[in-house]
């Protein structure tokens, strides 16, 4: 056999961890970071996982609602230090407090200015996007984003009492 053909060892991807969840992904070259807080790699895996849900949102209100969970989870992991914690507020009004998404997003402004700006995001999520992407050949999506949204939402037990006065005060504006 000649150097020419041994195949070559193949390297290790090169991973990095999201700033905002943990999650340790594969570093796609070029790809370029759409959200605050998080990696390029892992804003660019919640995108592909959830685009079914968004080509389908428009015709369709569970399609649309579990969009609309899915993006408060990514978000409640990938807050902006100092900015307001409007994710989870969502994610309390939606699962605690039976908010559908439309109301919730027309909401909008209300929870904005409602939600705490001085909190710590947990230091450990229990499950993140790339656990979601993960599991999507065994369990069907609207299964992993419930359960996705309501480990997001337990990993903030610190600070639901400041939370749900948040969502309360949005409510009753």
């Amino acid at each position: 056999m000649t150097g020419a053909d041994t195949p070559s060892p193949q390297q290790a991807p090169e991973t990095s961890a999201c700033p905002g969840c943990g999650a340790v992904l594969a570093v796609v070259p070029g790809l370029v970071g759409t959200h605050p807080g998080a990696s390029a790699s892992c804003a660019g895996l919640f995108a592909v996982t959830v685009r079914g849900l968004r080509e389908e949102a428009g015709q369709d209100v569970r399609a649309a609602s579990l969009l609309r969970v899915s993006t408060d989870a990514y978000d409640a992991q990938h807050l902006v230090p100092g900015g307001p914690a409007a994710a989870p507020v969502r994610l309390c009004l939606e699962l605690e407090r039976n908010v559908d998404h439309a109301r919730s997003a027309a909401l909008g402004s209300r929870v904005d200015d409602a939600a705490p700006r001085d909190l710590t995001a947990p230091a450990r999520w229990t499950t993140t996007v790339a656990d979601l992407a993960a599991d999507l050949d065994v369990v069907d999506l609207p299964a992993l984003v419930r359960a996705w949204a309501d480990a997001v939402w337990a990993d903030w037990a610190p600070a639901h009492d400041r939370l749900r006065a948040a969502a309360d005060t949005a409510l009753t504006g």
